[in-house]
């Protein structure tokens, strides 16, 4: 089995207006607050939305989670906040789904947030860092047909759609189809997530971008 060796990216990134970075247990609560307060929004793309509520002390758990394997190189998980982090706008990712030397970047978005182009921010900023510091070959995004908003987020950023999966992904009770978009290497440097402006922080506070 081929093992996906890509090194630790950025602990936090800053763009024009968020910061995305990976989480703290002290994070607990704004996760908690963004996701209940969303969840009727979430619940027809993802399935995890279906589980809640969660009790704060199952939230905490999740949230050492995410920082352990964060730590440990398994999957990057990442929260959006506001430049304040007063306010958790939505979670994002690098994940370890694909073959070596590739990453897929996943996200969602809280209600409120909704069409302010914040997702596309942070999935430039996530782009650059998988391929300008974790030297990636490919990234993919994949997404429900019938999340036309998702979608549109490849699309702006210059990501290719490869194709539909029919009835890729079990959802519930159902299965779903499957949009595979795709970024490589070398379309990166004229795609416009090229162009994102962003600072990129080492868990040190080293600068990388």
């Amino acid at each position: 089995m081929m093992i996906n060796k890509i090194p630790n990216p950025a602990y936090r990134i800053e763009t024009k207006r968020l910061v995305i970075r990976c989480y703290a247990p002290s994070d607990s609560q704004l996760l908690q607050d963004s996701i209940l307060q969303s969840v009727e929004h979430l619940k027809p793309w993802m399935a995890w939305a279906h589980d809640e509520p969660l009790p704060l002390e199952l939230r905490d758990k999740a949230v050492q989670r995410f920082r352990g394997r964060f730590d440990l190189g398994e999957d990057y998980v990442y929260g959006i906040f506001n430049p304040e982090e007063t306010r958790l706008i939505g979670g994002t990712g690098l994940h370890k789904r694909g073959g070596d030397k590739e990453l897929e970047i996943g996200y969602w978005i809280h209600k409120d947030f909704i069409n302010q182009g914040f997702v596309t921010e942070s999935t430039a900023a996530l782009t650059r860092v998988a391929f300008e510091i974790c030297h990636v070959h490919r990234v993919e995004i994949h997404c429900d047909p019938g999340n036309f908003a998702s979608a549109a987020v490849p699309r702006k950023l210059g990501y290719i759609h490869e194709g539909t999966l029919r009835e890729k992904t079990r959802f519930l009770d159902r299965w779903s189809d499957s949009m595979v978009w795709s970024l490589l290497e070398s379309e990166y440097p004229n795609s416009p997530a090229a162009k994102a402006e962003v600072r990129v922080f080492w868990a040190s506070g080293e600068k990388l971008l």
